[in-house]
């Protein structure tokens, strides 16, 4: 189960080449923008800090102007920012409406967003819970519901949503955040059962730790990767059809084992 070379990370020939990443601004997806750009990839970036977006933009532009002797134009990606919050619901189909209008069709989705506030073991915060639930539930609901009847009628395309291992087993910590992630992967798995026979590829990723905001910069955690090493397997999962994935693999394992703990026992270790 050991990952192959980074050369799966390259494109496929005639593969899509328009792309939208939501929660397009930090970590994870930040770094999935600049390797589509990289690529060549026409990108539709959102998120809510504008003055993010624009540094993505500034910097796609300026890497253009970096490879002009050695790339063909036609070759050369693209970033456009649309500043959007995944709470406004009523939002979402016509910004999407206008996305694919802009970037002249769609072929891969990437949902990013996700938000997952400090949550003490003492602490039961309606406030905090909720906007978890707006954010990394809602919101994905509310974006990939367009783009799966979009995919579903021009029978192709591909889907990706970024859990976590969090959404395998309820813990003690951060209850909510890993409920709304255990609730993502089943709304996932749906999508890709109703959309088997259309061609679609709907593609979960369940990373671990991710050298990220979200992370809190916490030093003594295993198995920490950047988010750039994060973002290329990734894309690498999705190009090879992969339904379920682990990122790194190595928590397949882990989560294996913490899923076979009987609740009685696993109420005890506190994790």
């Amino acid at each position: 189960m050991s990952d192959r070379s980074e050369q799966d990370a390259q494109p496929e020939a005639g593969a899509g080449r328009r792309a939208l990443v939501i929660g397009a601004s930090s970590g994870i997806g930040r770094a999935l923008v600049r390797q589509l750009a990289g690529e060549g990839y026409r990108v539709a970036a959102l998120a809510r800090r504008a003055e993010e977006l624009a540094t993505l933009e500034a910097e796609q532009r300026e890497g253009q102007g970096e490879r002009c002797g050695e790339v063909q134009p036609s070759a050369a990606g693209r970033v456009s920012g649309y500043v959007h919050d995944v709470r406004d619901l009523d939002a979402v189909d016509e910004l999407f409406e206008r996305v694919v209008r802009e970037l002249g069709g769609l072929d891969l989705c990437i949902f990013a967003a996700g938000i997952m506030p400090p949550v003490g073991e003492d602490e039961f915060d309606t406030h905090k819970d909720t906007a978890m639930i707006e954010v990394n539930l809602a919101g994905c609901v509310a974006w990939l519901n367009p783009v799966a009847r979009l995919f579903a009628s021009q029978r192709g395309g591909t889907l990706v949503g970024i859990s976590s291992v969090a959404g395998d087993r309820g813990r003690t910590k951060a209850p909510v955040y890993g409920a709304t992630k255990a609730a993502m992967n089943t709304y996932l798995e749906s999508l890709r059962n109703r959309l088997a026979d259309s061609g679609v590829h709907v593609c979960t990723i369940k990373p671990g730790f991710v050298d990220t905001a979200m992370l809190g910069g916490a030093e003594d955690l295993p198995w920490v990767i950047s988010a750039e090493i994060a973002a290329r397997r990734i894309l690498r999962a999705a190009r090879r059809r992969v339904n379920v994935r682990y990122v790194p693999m190595r928590w397949w394992w882990v989560m294996a084992v913490i899923r076979s703990i009987p609740s009685w026992l696993f109420s005890k270790l506190r994790i």
